[in-house]
């Protein structure tokens, strides 16, 4: 029953934690209205005479701008010999039929995001990341639906994200789809591309009208081996020859478009907002017919520039959207209803009063217009408030007469250049009321857990009792706040913006339970000497986007911060073992943080004083050399320094002996191995022949660790979990006999260290060779701050009797009892799991993300098991944290130490097994508590600042990496205490009965 309601307790706070986030986000990441309209014409006033009859785009994934850039290449560029040169060479050769553009690609830089913007000229938001592995059918109005209203036939090739959205728009005997998601294939797609897109276009017939080919092997590329690798100039050569062969076939109908969707970054990922990972190239070719007669004529003041970092020159830039109307009006289609691109001035440039680019851009503005008219119509029209007097003025300076024809264009390339910036500065809808509930939720819970936290605390050895009742109080509260905020709908729901009955459940049974958790304890107001300071400053961190940045250099301060005081504590230890083990065992905790700050990945903000060591390069995302060498002796050795720790207390034997040696260090060497393969194949150590071989071994060999690991070594454990040996002498004739129980006075936390390890080995299986050397340092550190911990309590201990009875020191029959756990005790753990996080080569950015984990279990994507290898690689660290933290009250403990039973307490020793067991759940709590505050931090930031300009660069990342750490630790507490705890406590039950203990 004391599991059941410890189980209980840490469930409810959970829920809550589930409600807040919910809530808050339902206001914060709303999506972006799309609009179902469509264009249509009914005679040709939305649309001009085509230029080609048909069209054939190219898209090559993740083709950076500088990866065709002209001449002079960028000084001092890692990929300056990466260059794609047919685009330059017939840009400079046709100046009239060739365009070369750096073309800006909204962020989030996904592939989903961006066939959306490419095919719609609409913007996406930052939730939509989350569609990238799932995209659903696009609704808008579109290129690719307007060729089928005109009965234009559809050939596609390439990335099968297209046939998700476009299901069934393309001809059925022209349609070949592939797997885009195998990051480890470089070659696959391209070569199903080239197999299907050449037949089309040497057939005389020409079966197509518009043809959409994506290459995915520059991106594979980038992800897997980086953007400096000799596989990128190998690729863009192989592209380079396609472009040739593809220029050579096309006809004069025929428009070329190539483009890349979006860059990637120095280390060859995309996602975020960086410069590199924005800046895609688009190239515009036309073989014979001229796009443009005279650029000179084109006033400056509708054409952008931009400079390339390191570049020696500016170059044209575009809004990668601006594709979407200039496509469409030089295939003779209308403009897509919901586009906020601009026709590209260069491609309508064909006569010398300028009359077609005037006309483009009449239709340009009068299609933009409409759909801000229907977008202030609809539900969402509210957000243009503050922008729609500045577009009404745009709009009316393009209707003035008299006009110039060069004020005539630069007046209407205004209207769509303030359309598009207004329509950015709300791509992110918010609902302050539904936020501030979110906010008021998440507030109350900390509190409420606080109070759970200190009730506990404060009941000690009663605390089963004490949580009996309180949980009888919570259900009732959260019931009647269920019911009220279900009859609050009904009442006054039409007050409520954007909440519906769902919505008021879930804040109403929630806070209601949080008011009684308060109220029927209400929580101590900490004093002067326990105010959790690396805590409160943690938090309040975040309302500065510059604390946020270098946040991965802020938490080992807060570590080293927070252990100091233990280490101070050994100081003025009254002996002089107890001082050697607080200080040695502090500095050796110090000491694996500072080594693990080594580890480091750079934001793009924390250039020039950030230098990648995660990898060999901040453009070759390999190991560096020295963690090739250590990472074989840090498989082998660390399961040797976690026995050794165990020594201390002679917990070493009865099924450490067997589970460390042979179950975890094979399973850790076999996680290393895979690691060590994929550089061989991904370095080109091994040659291209080897490949198949490799992947097959890396696959079972992951395979293999996880099945041991998990189904070997957690069968095991949950069989013999203790780590307990019997030694029974031989008896002398007339004495009772007497059985020597080794490793009990640590029986607890050495049973628990294994069922931890069962989780550190998947981890660090899924973890790349730097970040195995820094999970290492983890569980060192981990272990070496129980030990320190142990130390200071007995330290606490000695106080506390001297202060009341200095004489109680010398007598055998004084009670032992170590001191309960303290909020303080928890905070390193926290902070330890957060610096792991970092150390281990993650950022809170999108770009962080380490993909090729996604491939350990499987060769190619597969949803789930892809899904949870990513996962445990991103905040495996955090769950180890969370998991790790039942150690802090279980670690040393002895379920002997109340002290003998008396006559007055003879149910003592039983007592002492339910401490323990009660403290576990205190630190779980103490732990949800600090990453809820977090969570709570980062929400407060988030809301603040939602009009801040790095809200979606900055702060909105980091509170979705927040609601995922909340999820992980609450998560991991419910499983150490629900499975680990519970098992070692009935485990050592059933011993002591057996040995009459």
């Amino acid at each position: 029953m004391a599991f059941s309601k410890g189980f209980a307790l840490l469930s409810f706070i959970f829920i809550i934690h589930l409600a807040g986030i919910y809530l808050f986000t339902s206001g914060f990441l709303l999506t972006r209205l799309s609009l179902p309209d469509f264009t249509q014409c009914l005679d040709d006033a939305c649309v001009l005479p085509p230029t080609h009859k048909r069209a054939v785009l190219l898209i090559i994934d993740a083709l950076r701008f500088d990866f065709v850039s002209p001449e002079p290449p960028i000084p001092a560029s890692p990929f300056h010999h990466n260059i794609l040169t047919l685009p330059r060479e017939l840009t400079a050769a046709n100046p009239r039929n060739s365009f070369l553009f750096n073309a800006y690609s909204d962020p989030p830089t996904a592939t989903l995001q961006r066939i959306k913007a490419l095919t719609t000229g609409s913007l996406p938001t930052f939730v939509d990341i989350g569609n990238n592995f799932g995209g659903s059918s696009i609704a808008e109005d579109s290129v690719i639906k307007q060729l089928s209203l005109a009965y234009r036939q559809t050939a596609f090739m390439g990335d099968d994200t297209w046939t998700s959205v476009f299901p069934d728009s393309f001809h059925e005997n022209m349609t070949f789809s592939y797997d885009s998601f195998n990051v480890e294939d470089l070659h696959s797609v391209d070569n199903g591309v080239i197999e299907n897109l050449f037949p089309l276009l040497e057939d005389p017939t020409k079966p197509f009208d518009f043809l959409v080919g994506h290459f995915l092997g520059v991106d594979h590329v980038g992800h897997r081996v980086g953007p400096d690798h000799p596989s990128m100039k190998d690729k863009l050569q192989q592209m380079n020859r396609v472009l040739k062969r593809v220029v050579e076939l096309l006809d004069s109908d025929t428009l070329l478009i190539v483009l890349g969707d979006h860059g990637m970054d120095r280390s060859g990922d995309h996602g975020g907002d960086g410069t590199f990972e924005t800046s895609s190239a688009m190239w515009i070719y036309s073989k014979s017919a001229e796009l443009s007669i005279d650029h000179s004529s084109i006033p400056s003041g509708i054409l952008q520039y931009t400079t390339f970092p390191q570049a020696p020159t500016s170059h044209r830039s575009i809004q990668q959207i601006d594709i979407v109307p200039t496509l469409s009006l030089l295939l003779g289609l209308p403009i897509p209803f919901n586009n906020l691109g601009t026709v590209i001035p260069e491609l309508f440039n064909r006569d010398r009063n300028g009359a077609s680019l005037v006309r483009a851009l009449e239709i340009n503005v009068a299609q933009i217009k409409s759909y801000l008219d229907a977008y202030r119509s609809s539900s969402s029209g509210g957000e243009l408030d503050d922008a729609w007097q500045s577009l009404n003025s745009a709009w009316t300076a393009t209707q003035a007469v008299g006009l110039t024809v060069e004020q005539d264009l630069i007046v209407m390339s205004n209207y769509t250049r303030v359309a598009l910036a207004a329509c950015r500065s709300i791509w992110a809808q918010f609902n302050p009321f539904l936020m501030g509930l979110g906010l008021a939720l998440l507030g109350m819970g900390v509190i409420a857990t606080w109070a759970a936290y200190s009730g506990l605390s404060v009941a000690g050895d009663k605390w089963d009792e004490w949580l009996g009742e309180q949980l009888q109080n919570y259900v009732r509260g959260a019931a009647a706040g269920s019911v009220a905020g279900f009859l609050a709908y009904f009442s006054v729901g039409p007050y409520l913006p954007g909440m519906d009955a769902l919505d008021c459940i879930l804040f109403g049974g929630p806070l209601v339970a949080c008011i009684v958790m308060i109220a029927v304890s209400p929580p101590p107001l900490p004093s002067v000497t326990s105010i959790p300071v690396p805590l409160i400053f943690h938090a309040l961190a975040f309302l500065s986007n510059s604390f946020t940045f270098w946040e991965d250099r802020l938490v080992p301060f807060l570590i080293i911060t927070s252990i100091a005081p233990f280490a101070l504590k050994g100081i003025t230890a009254p002996s002089s073992r107890l001082r050697w083990r607080i200080l040695g065992f502090s500095a050796l905790f110090a000491v694996c943080v500072r080594i693990i700050s080594v580890s480091t990945v750079c934001r793009e903000e924390q250039q020039p004083y950030c230098h990648v060591t995660f990898y060999a390069s901040s453009s070759l995302p390999a190991p560096p050399l020295p963690v090739l060498y250590l990472v074989i002796p840090t498989a082998i050795s660390l399961p040797w320094v976690l026995r050794r720790f165990l020594k201390i207390s002679r917990s070493h034997l009865g099924l450490a002996k067997l589970f460390l040696p042979w179950i975890v260090m094979p399973t850790l060497l076999a996680g290393t191995a895979n690691w060590l393969l994929e550089w061989l194949d991904s370095a080109g150590v091994s040659g291209s022949e080897w490949t198949a071989i490799l992947r097959f071994t890396k696959t079972w060999l992951v395979r293999s660790s996880f099945f041991v690991i998990l189904a070997g070594g957690g069968s095991l454990w949950w069989t013999i979990p203790l780590c307990l040996d019997i030694e029974a002498p031989p008896t002398e004739a007339g004495k009772k006999r007497q059985v020597a129980v080794i490793g009990y006075a640590n029986a607890f936390g050495s049973s628990y260290l294994l069922f931890w390890t069962i989780f550190f080995v998947v981890v660090y299986t899924t973890t790349q060779l730097t970040g195995q050397l820094v999970l290492a340092l983890t569980a060192v550190a981990l272990v070496a701050y129980l030990e320190v911990i142990d130390s200071v309590r007995d330290v606490r201990m000695m106080e506390t009797l001297v202060a009341s009875n200095p004489a109680a020191l010398l007598d055998a029959t004084t009670s032992s009892r170590s001191p309960p756990i303290q909020f303080a005790e928890i905070v390193p753990v926290a902070l330890l799991g957060l610096h792991a996080f970092y150390g281990t080569g993650h950022q809170s950015t999108i770009s962080s993300i380490q993909w090729k984990s996604a491939f350990l279990l499987t060769s190619t994507m597969q949803f789930t098991l892809s899904g949870a290898t990513v996962v445990l690689n991103s905040v495996g660290p955090v769950l180890l944290a969370a998991l790790a933290v039942p150690l802090v009250a279980l670690w040393n403990r002895s379920p002997l130490s109340a002290g003998p039973p008396t006559t007055e307490k003879p149910a003592e020793k039983v007592r002492a097994d339910t401490q323990i067991q009660g403290e576990s759940i205190i630190a779980g709590l103490g732990i949800m508590i600090y990453y809820a505050v977090l969570l709570l931090g980062t929400a407060v930031s988030a809301a603040i600042l939602r009009r801040h300009l790095m809200v979606w660069k900055v702060f909105a990342p980091r509170f979705m990496l927040a609601i995922v750490e909340v999820g992980v630790v609450d998560v991991g507490i419910l499983i150490g205490f629900g499975v680990g705890v519970q098992r070692v406590g009935t485990s050592f039950s059933k011993i002591k009965q057996v040995l009459g203990i």
